[in-house]
């Protein structure tokens, strides 16, 4: 459901009474959560601490102090909220996290504290799409069809490895950091960067690698959109993965919108 700034969305924090300045947990990993800390970062009503998963190990730099690693599960987490005083907390974390999630979910309702889930909306077909949607990495794998193809693996390193089950397809994997030896297809050409990329540089990569399908996670947002442009431009089919199911929460796709909540 979208997040609207009422009162019957919002529940006490523990500490809300002693408390002067709201104290937000943002948990990162996403262009949003980098928004969101700069946002924070500037209103003095404000203080704040953001959470990497660690997944990085050159994470790109925040306006708020950061953490880097686990909690430990739901019970560490719940520590966590309770020892450092947190008032709110915002999961910005990427789409397809669904771990931290869950955790973050349970554990606020453990402290009994307000959370607010701040995403980018997926993205929807258009004209020119030939999209192939899936469920998951298995379904994906099964898309692919048994003649071997020349495959764009665009999911990076996360999952990479559920695609050896089928090695007659060559394929093209582009990641920040380098991945498990053990987790790559047998055929598999590894290409390093962090987007967004321009759309010419997307089809350039597309013509010159001779890529036949492109598989993609539904992550949504504007700065990974150009190889969705580029295989339409190229009349390329997509094996689009679709986002895990979550619970029902509070949920935004706007920086506004959390900011007012972080300020309720």
């Amino acid at each position: 459901m979208e997040f609207g700034v009422r009162e019957s969305h919002l529940r006490p924090s523990l500490f809300s009474a002693a408390i002067e300045r709201r104290r937000a947990l943002v948990l990162g990993g996403s262009s949003e959560a980098r928004a969101l800390a700069t946002r924070i970062a500037a209103d003095p009503r404000l203080d704040g601490v953001i959470s990497l998963a660690g997944r990085t190990s050159a994470p790109i730099a925040h306006d708020l102090p950061t953490r880097v690693g686990g909690f430990g599960g739901v019970e560490g987490l719940a520590r966590y909220l309770v020892e450092e005083r947190i008032s709110h907390v915002v999961d910005a974390t990427h789409p397809f996290a669904a771990r931290i999630s869950a955790n973050a979910r349970a554990a606020c309702a453990v402290a009994n504290l307000p959370l607010l889930v701040l995403t980018r909306p997926p993205w929807i077909s258009a004209q020119g799409d030939r999209w192939i949607e899936v469920d998951d990495n298995a379904a994906a794998v099964s898309a692919l069809g048994a003649a071997p193809r020349r495959v764009f693996l665009a999911i990076g390193r996360q999952g990479v490895a559920d695609f050896r089950v089928a090695p007659q397809h060559d394929y093209l994997l582009r990641v920040i950091e380098p991945p498990q030896a053990a987790d790559l297809p047998h055929s598999c050409e590894v290409i390093f960067g962090r987007g967004p990329f321009a759309l010419e540089d997307e089809i350039a990569l597309m013509r010159d690698r001779r890529v036949e399908i492109v598989v993609t996670k539904n992550s949504g947002g504007a700065l990974a959109y150009a190889k969705i442009e580029a295989a339409r431009a190229l009349g390329l089919d997509v094996v689009m993965v679709a986002r895990p199911a979550g619970a029902d929460a509070a949920t935004t796709h706007s920086i506004d919108a959390a900011m007012a909540f972080l300020a309720s």
